[in-house]
C-alpha cells in the first residue's frame, strides 16, 4: 500500500479538545480513538503540519443550548453570543498557547512548533508534524495590541480578528442558514489598527468568521493575500459562514487561500448537520473553489475537532480516502500536491517576514 499523500491542514480545533481532556497525554499520545485527531492517527493518515487554533469558547450561559438541533433541522438563525472582554478570555488562551509548546515537548521526534515556511518544510522533511500557532477570534489581545507582540514571540502566525461573535476589533458572521455574510458592521478603528500591526509583523489574517463588511475592509488595508484558513462556497451551501462568488474573486487577485471545510452544515445544499454525505458532495465543493480561486489557492481547512464531519472521512485517518476520491475524479498528482500542501505553504511563503 502507498505511503499517503502528505498534506498541511488550514484549520483544526485539537488545542481545545486537548485543553477539555480529562487527560491529556493520552489525548495527544494515545490510542483513545476519540476526537479526530490525536498524533498517532495524524502520522498514519499523512497529516504533515497544520494551523492549530487557540479558540476561547463562550461561557455556557452564552451558548444556545438547543444549537446542534437547530443545526440538524435549517432553517436556523443562532443568536450571537456577547462580546468577550480580552481579560476574560486571556488566561485561556496563554494555557492552549501552553499546550501546543507542551505537545513538542512531548513528542520531540514526531511535533514541532513552527514559525517559517522553511521550519515546516525541514521538520516535514524529518518526519515531524508542523505545527502553527492560530487564534481564532482575537479576545485574548487588549485593544492596546501589546499582547498580539508576546502571542508572536510564542509563535503565532495566523489570527482572525473574529468568530462568530463581535469583538473590540469587529463582527463576526452568525450561524445562519439560509444567511449570507452582509450581517452588520466592519472593523472598528482598533480592528483596522489590528490589520495594520498584523501586516508589519507578518501574521496572516484570517477572514472565516468574518463578515462582509468587515471582509472588505480587510481587504482595502492587508497588503498581504487574503485568506479564509477554513470556509466554503456560498453558491453550493448558502450558509452565513461560506464566500460569496465575489469573495472568492477578491481572494483570487491577491493570490490568496481559501481551505475546504469539512463541516457538514458548510457543505450540504440543505445546511443540514447531518453526516450523511458522500464524497460527490466534497469534490463539487473542491471542483467549484478551484473554478473559482484557481488551482493554486485551494487547499483543506479541516475543522476537525470543531465540527461534525461527513461520515465518509470519519476523522483525520479518512482524509487519504478525500484523496483517491479526487484522484477517481479526474486530478492528476501534481494537482493533488498542490491541493494538500504546497498551496498552503507557497501562500504562507507570501504572507510571512523571514
Amino acid at each position: 500500500m502507498n505511503d499517503p499523500i502528505a498534506f498541511f491542514d488550514g484549520h483544526n480545533d485539537f488545542l481545545l479538545r486537548l485543553l477539555g481532556a480529562d487527560n491529556r497525554q493520552d489525548c495527544w499520545l494515545g490510542n483513545t480513538g476519540k476526537g479526530h485527531l490525536d498524533l498517532q492517527r495524524m502520522k498514519a493518515s499523512g497529516f504533515a503540519g497544520g494551523l492549530f487554533a487557540i479558540f476561547v469558547p463562550p461561557a455556557p450561559q452564552d451558548r444556545p443550548t438547543n444549537l446542534a438541533a437547530m443545526m440538524s433541522n435549517p432553517p436556523y438563525d443562532a443568536p450571537l453570543p456577547p462580546l468577550m472582554k480580552h481579560l476574560e478570555a486571556q488566561h485561556v488562551a496563554l494555557e492552549m498557547a501552553g499546550l501546543l509548546h507542551w505537545m513538542e515537548r512531548a513528542a520531540p521526534d514526531d511535533f514541532a512548533v513552527c514559525r517559517t515556511v522553511q521550519e515546516i518544510r525541514t521538520a516535514m522533511g524529518e518526519g515531524r508534524i508542523a505545527g502553527v500557532m492560530h487564534m481564532e477570534g482575537a479576545e485574548a489581545i487588549g485593544p492596546d495590541l501589546d499582547a498580539l507582540y508576546l502571542f508572536y514571540e510564542m509563535g503565532l502566525r495566523s489570527l482572525g480578528p473574529v468568530w462568530s461573535r463581535p469583538t473590540v476589533f469587529g463582527h463576526g458572521v452568525p450561524f445562519r442558514f439560509p444567511g449570507d455574510p452582509d450581517t452588520g458592521p466592519g472593523l472598528t478603528e482598533a480592528g483596522k489598527n489590528l490589520v495594520r500591526v498584523c501586516n508589519e509583523l507578518g501574521i496572516l489574517i484570517d477572514l472565516s468568521h468574518m463578515n462582509e463588511a468587515g471582509f472588505n475592509d480587510v481587504a482595502a488595508l492587508s497588503d498581504t493575500p487574503l485568506v479564509a484558513t477554513h470556509s466554503n462556497a456560498h453558491a453550493l451551501c448558502a450558509s452565513a459562514r461560506n464566500l460569496t462568488n465575489r469573495q472568492l474573486a477578491q481572494v483570487r487577485e491577491t493570490g490568496g487561500m481559501v481551505g475546504l471545510n469539512f463541516a457538514t452544515f458548510f457543505l450540504r445544499e440543505d445546511g443540514r448537520a447531518s453526516p450523511a454525505i458522500a464524497w460527490d458532495v466534497l469534490l463539487r465543493q473542491m471542483d467549484y473553489l478551484i473554478e473559482h480561486l484557481g488551482e493554486d489557492h485551494v487547499g483543506l481547512g479541516s475543522d476537525f475537532d470543531g465540527c461534525v464531519v461527513p461520515d465518509v472521512i470519519g476523522d483525520v485517518t479518512g482524509v487519504p480516502g478525500l484523496f483517491e476520491a479526487l484522484r477517481g475524479h479526474g486530478y492528476n498528482e501534481n494537482l493533488l500536491t498542490k491541493l494538500a500542501r504546497e498551496n498552503w505553504l507557497n501562500c504562507l511563503e507570501r504572507t510571512w517576514r523571514g
